[in-house]
């Protein structure tokens, strides 16, 4: 199975790169399933459901989010009717929507997706570790593909859950930072992983932000409202290649520019 991972898409500039350059990325590298965190895919921070169907749409099979995807209040009632946008799994119990899932490819070969949220540095929810744990055994034995998104803010966190699935899952991929990691491996047991997936959005920024708010929010810790940079947008992301008894084979970065 070959699987394209998307980073986070960032407002309208990471739309407009999904919408121009995921169908030949599709056909080049021969998809079969595509993924995207889209937790900042509404002007930056959060998602709603206009723009959930917008990038459903366009061709993304599932979408994954993390800790913004709350941010737009209209995102409760969707979450809890679709089962093609997650929210992390490790949130409490009677927290609206699901925190993974099983998909079929048009081929028919079956994946799971599981969600997770880092608590360094982040919300005090539930152990992610043993909300990976007690996911995995819910999953039918039949169902070997499984991809992990790890949307945390620590380099260590992420890691450890790279390590700790090893050989469990097929491959563990950060996100939240928004800055594409160099670290792309396959890990001894077959788990493929990377620390951060990287941005769908404008890279001449900070973060997907316009670069000069960000200043000077640092420089005069005067809050300011984000807004979304433009220009220079670029689709990062990475394309895996599964086996099927679930192993990672291979796993290629991508940093695909958006042609004015």
């Amino acid at each position: 199975m070959k699987v394209l991972f998307l980073g986070d898409v960032v407002g309208a500039p990471g739309r407009r790169a999904v919408e121009e350059l995921l169908p030949r990325l599709v056909t080049r590298h021969a998809i079969d399933l595509v993924l995207a965190n889209g937790e900042n895919a509404a002007g930056g921070i959060g998602i709603t459901p206009a723009v959930a169907d917008q990038l459903l749409n366009m061709g993304i099979d599932l979408l994954t989010s993390g800790n913004h995807i709350w941010k737009h209040k209209e995102i409760i009632p969707y979450l809890a009717e679709t089962d093609r946008l997650l929210r992390p799994a490790n949130y409490p119990p009677d927290t609206p929507g699901q925190g993974f899932t099983v998909l079929e490819t048009a081929a028919g070969e079956r994946a799971a997706v599981l969600n997770l949220e880092g608590r360094v540095f982040m919300s005090p929810l539930e152990c992610p570790f043993r909300t990976a744990d007690q996911a995995l055994a819910s999953l039918p034995p039949e169902v070997k593909v499984i991809l992990v998104d790890m949307h945390a803010e620590a380099t260590s966190e992420k890691l450890a859950m790279g390590w700790y699935l090893d050989g469990r899952v097929s491959a563990v991929i950060g996100t939240h930072t928004h800055v594409q990691t160099a670290d792309e491996r396959i890990l001894p047991a077959g788990t493929g992983y990377i620390t951060d997936a990287g941005m769908t959005g404008p890279v001449d920024s900070v973060i997907g932000m316009k670069k000069e708010i960000i200043l000077e929010r640092f420089l005069s810790q005067l809050p300011q409202p984000f807004k979304v940079a433009g220009g220079n947008i670029q689709l990062q992301g990475l394309v895996l290649q599964i086996d099927p008894e679930g192993r990672c084979l291979t796993l290629e970065r991508l940093q695909v520019p958006l042609k004015n």
